[in-house]
């Protein structure tokens, strides 16, 4: 007789001590014909038996075009079909998926790619505004002569193949099925040999992260890291087999990969993707045709979907749970959600990339107030402490101080950069997080503002000092403060006050150019304002937080 996974495990609390790929072979022989990829933008519709044949064709294919272990694989795209496979067949063979920003421009892409040295890159054609693969071919022109696979660009010197999605054939790269095609039975057993003596402890992926010293950082997560906070997440939602997941959040987050991705394949739910990108009506169709019982989003997405003219054309009462992230959730969003959408078992989520993701988490069994007014209590087999940020010392219950977090899910560190490692993770291992909160008497936190001056504009993470790197590089800049202002759609919005250089005519327009087409349109200001000079202190620091009230006064954002 078969027994489930979940009858196999019994206590919940027990780390998964395996790599993605153990874990996912575990759950495909439980139950190899239950429904596990449903993509309907593609026509994808394939059990967890058809996912791991075509995961292992590209895990086999990865190896004949050279890709070995701890090798870099980026990935480009939207949410396709592609994106799973890779995610899974660079887990089977020990090679590292570095998740690039479907966003990014060509002066992110160039920086990511040569930060941790891609050997290869996943990317798609094109999608909305981004034509990746010009953008490739602009940063690799020696693509045009190179045979696939034997890629020499100045530019990007590690980089040596291309595999490209679609069935057009681009000069210097492969296609994404060719890959598939060169797989053959000893290349196969050879990518399970392989999976086979990695260790739970391996890195696995790479995840690019704003930082507040400029560009952004690699940070390292292992099998473990990423694969046990996928599983306890699936618990506290209570997910199991005969649950659907539609995922309308981006893969390239730990939010679609880990949370999304991961969380189904964990316990053998099926995952089910609305479209390359969010869209209310293509993701409430998708919960009604597929009577999906989960659903994810940050709370600008839920609103989308609440306030849709046609919503009364979907069916969502299959709907029971879901996990919402990226920012807190309004009371009047739970409301709503509950009464109208039928989520009586909806979770708040609260992490950083660095704790892969989730490191406080509210359960199904909390109470209202706790489900809206604080972010739950720390993640099975997690230590939260509130500690003072100036003294170090651990705040008493109620009082106001840094989030710090330990556990099994702390990132490895940032790539190739241990001074910044040492200064976001101490030497007890508890790593900081730079957010203002406190703690009740009974765990539960509430996060009440941010150390540092990120803006989270509708669940992206924005750190101001990156957009202010780049546009230090505009030559007739002299000086730039970047920060947020309020913005009832979107939480906040990116202003800039600039100054420019003695003599220059520089206006707002100009400035607003200069970065089309170079770093992602989220972190593209909506407010610029021409100045002279900065308030600040008589010891010379600029006052950002004087410039956000004044500017938003002007603006009349309140």
């Amino acid at each position: 007789m078969m027994t489930t996974l979940a009858e196999r495990e019994g206590d919940k609390a027990t780390m998964l001590e395996m790599t993605i790929g153990a874990r996912f072979d575990e759950v495909v022989d439980c139950d190899p014909n239950h429904p596990a990829l449903v993509m309907p933008h593609q026509d994808v519709r394939w059990s967890y038996d058809q996912l791991r044949n075509e995961v292992d064709q590209f895990a086999a294919g990865l190896l004949a075009i050279g890709i070995r272990e701890g090798d870099r694989v980026g990935i480009w795209s939207p949410n396709r079909f592609e994106w799973v496979l890779t995610q899974l067949a660079t887990a089977r063979i020990g090679a590292i998926l570095v998740c690039i920003n479907p966003a990014y421009r060509l002066y992110e892409l160039e920086y990511a790619l040569n930060k941790v040295e891609c050997k290869a890159i996943v990317s798609a054609e094109a999608f909305k505004t981004s034509q990746y693969l010009e953008v490739i071919q602009k940063l690799a022109p020696e693509l045009a002569e190179a045979d696939p696979g034997a890629l020499h660009s100045k530019k990007l010197p590690h980089l040596r193949s291309v595999i490209r999605m679609g069935d057009e054939k681009t000069p210097g790269m492969f296609n994404f099925a060719e890959v598939c095609a060169l797989a053959n039975e000893e290349l196969i057993r050879s990518a399970r040999s392989v999976g086979e003596r990695l260790s739970a402890d391996d890195i696995i992926n790479i995840q690019f992260t704003s930082g507040t010293t400029g560009n952004p950082k690699g940070a390292s997560l292992t099998h473990r890291n990423i694969l046990n906070n996928a599983y306890f997440i699936a618990q506290y939602m209570r997910l199991t087999p005969e649950d659907r997941l539609c995922i309308p959040v981006p893969l390239y987050h730990c939010f679609g990969m880990v949370a999304g991705v991961l969380c189904c394949a964990s316990v053998g739910a099926t995952m089910v993707f609305p479209g390359e990108a969010f869209d209310p009506v293509d993701t409430l169709r998708a919960v009604s045709d597929e009577k999906c019982t989960a659903l994810h989003g940050v709370p600008t997405m839920f609103f989308a979907e609440l306030d849709l003219p046609n919503r009364s054309e979907f069916d969502t009462s299959s709907l029971r749970t879901g996990v919402i992230a990226g920012s807190l959730c309004p009371v009047e969003l739970m409301r709503r959600l509950i009464d109208e959408f039928g989520q009586r078992e909806l979770v708040i989520g609260y992490g950083q990339t660095e704790c892969s993701p989730i490191n406080t988490m509210t359960a199904i069994d909390d109470t209202f107030e706790q489900r809206t007014g604080t972010v739950g209590r720390p993640h099975v087999n997690w230590e939260v402490k509130i500690v003072d940020p100036e003294t170090g010392n651990t705040c008493k219950i109620g009082e106001t101080g840094e989030v710090c977090s330990r556990g099994y899910g702390v990132m490895a560190g940032y790539w190739n950069d241990e001074e910044l490692t040492a200064a976001t993770i101490d030497q007890e291992g508890f790593l900081h997080s730079g957010d203002l909160g406190e703690m009740d008497a009974d765990g539960y936190v509430k996060i009440t503002g941010r150390i540092k001056d990120m803006i989270i504009r509708g669940g992206e993470n924005i750190y101001p000092r990156e957009i202010e790197e780049y546009l230090y590089t505009h030559p007739d800049i002299a000086e730039v403060q970047v920060f947020g202002l309020p913005d009832a759609k979107y939480g906040e919005q990116v202003a800039a006050w600039v100054q420019p250089r003695p003599g220059s005519n520089l206006q707002s327009d100009a400035v607003r150019d200069y970065c089309q087409g170079q770093i992602t349109h989220f972190k593209i200001p909506k407010y610029i304002k021409i100045v002279s000079e900065f308030p600040m202190t008589v010891t010379g620091k600029i006052q950002k937080f004087i410039m956000r009230e004044q500017y938003a006064k002007e603006l009349g954002l309140g």
